[in-house]
């Protein structure tokens, strides 16, 4: 019978960082990631959905749990997904164009159904409950984002108390988790990332078309490139919502190239990296930066692939999870 090869040190440094986090994961709940102080926005699903996309720009967020007022009850999570979807459903219904001003958010998930879209689970969580338990439920969900419900002692009924994302959560490892610098194995060795049948556009492409991408690939961006595949720009869900503000669909009908005009000015850019970067420098880029993705480059920034975060979460949960009972 053949021997195993010994461990080499830096295998033993990237087992004992990922036990570290998991172990970090287990004993923090999700009540623990959230800021000292905060404001949480909540729509109630008879809102217009042309009323809710004001408010979301109007206060600079992208996503808010959903309230049924007549069941006094927790009814899911609106995100730019949702937005997406119904300007796939004006696109293939454009005789219904003139009722989209009417739909109200309550309707949003017949959309779904008329598209032929797979909705995202309602998924929820208790504030109380691990950080380890709510990554793993967002895992199963593909959710990005997970709404905290607890219950009031007196009324017995749900009660949101916030959002957590996997941004938050990611930076609160970042930021507390030392043992985050023992992932020094570079992401060529790692199976961490998407590196064939990604999704592009270029300049020139038209909104609809890379809107078509998002939603027909369940996928929050696409990497815009010029003719020698070089990586120009990202065109992100969120860029949508600015082109329909105020319910005029009439920017839709614009390239990548004149939509990416109308970012705002404090859009934080896109971020990097090689397959020769580390999950220790990712990490000490999301413990600095507001980042949503990695678009891997090549030296000459050509495309290679997508690194998520998604893609982070279940590596850092998953990888070698049965050693954990002997990390050392």
């Amino acid at each position: 019978m053949p021997h195993a090869e010994p461990e080499s040190a830096i295998e033993r440094d990237q087992r004992i960082g990922l036990h570290r986090i998991r172990d970090f994961l287990k004993i923090r709940t999700s009540y623990d990631v959230l800021p000292l102080s905060f404001r949480l926005i909540i729509f109630d699903t008879a809102l217009l959905v042309k009323r809710s996309l004001a408010i979301l720009i109007q206060n600079g967020i992208v996503s808010a749990p959903l309230w049924d007022s007549k069941t006094s009850s927790f009814a899911g999570l609106l995100t730019t997904s949702d937005y997406l979807n119904l300007i796939q459903y004006y696109w293939q219904n454009p005789e219904q164009v003139q009722k989209i001003d009417q739909f109200r958010l309550n309707s949003l998930r017949d959309i779904e159904k008329a598209i032929g879209v797979q909705p995202l689970e309602t998924v929820s969580i208790h504030p109380q409950r691990s950080l380890y338990e709510a990554c793993r439920r967002m895992l199963e969900s593909r959710a990005r984002r997970m709404p905290l419900v607890d219950v009031d002692d007196e009324t017995k009924r749900a009660m949101v108390v916030s959002v957590v994302t996997q941004y938050r959560i990611l930076k609160f490892v970042a930021v507390n988790v030392s043992e985050t610098q023992l992932l020094r194995k570079p992401l060529k060795h790692l199976k961490l990332g998407t590196y064939k049948n990604l999704e592009t556009a270029r300049m020139e492409s038209s909104v609809f078309e890379v809107i078509h991408q998002l939603v027909n690939n369940s996928i929050s961006s696409v990497p815009i490139l010029n003719s020698d595949g070089v990586v120009t720009n990202v065109f992100e869900a969120v860029d949508v919502i600015t082109l329909i503000k105020g319910g005029v669909y009439d920017d839709l009908n614009l390239n990548v190239g004149e939509a990416l005009q109308k970012r705002s000015e404090d859009f934080p850019g896109i971020y990097t990296c090689s397959i020769d970067d580390r999950l220790d420098t990712i990490f000490d880029t999301i413990r600095k930066s507001r980042v949503h993705r990695l678009v891997v480059v090549d030296e000459d920034n050509r495309l290679v692939g997508i690194l998520t975060l998604s893609d982070i979460l279940e590596y850092i949960l998953l990888e070698g999870e049965g050693d954990d009972a002997n990390p050392e």
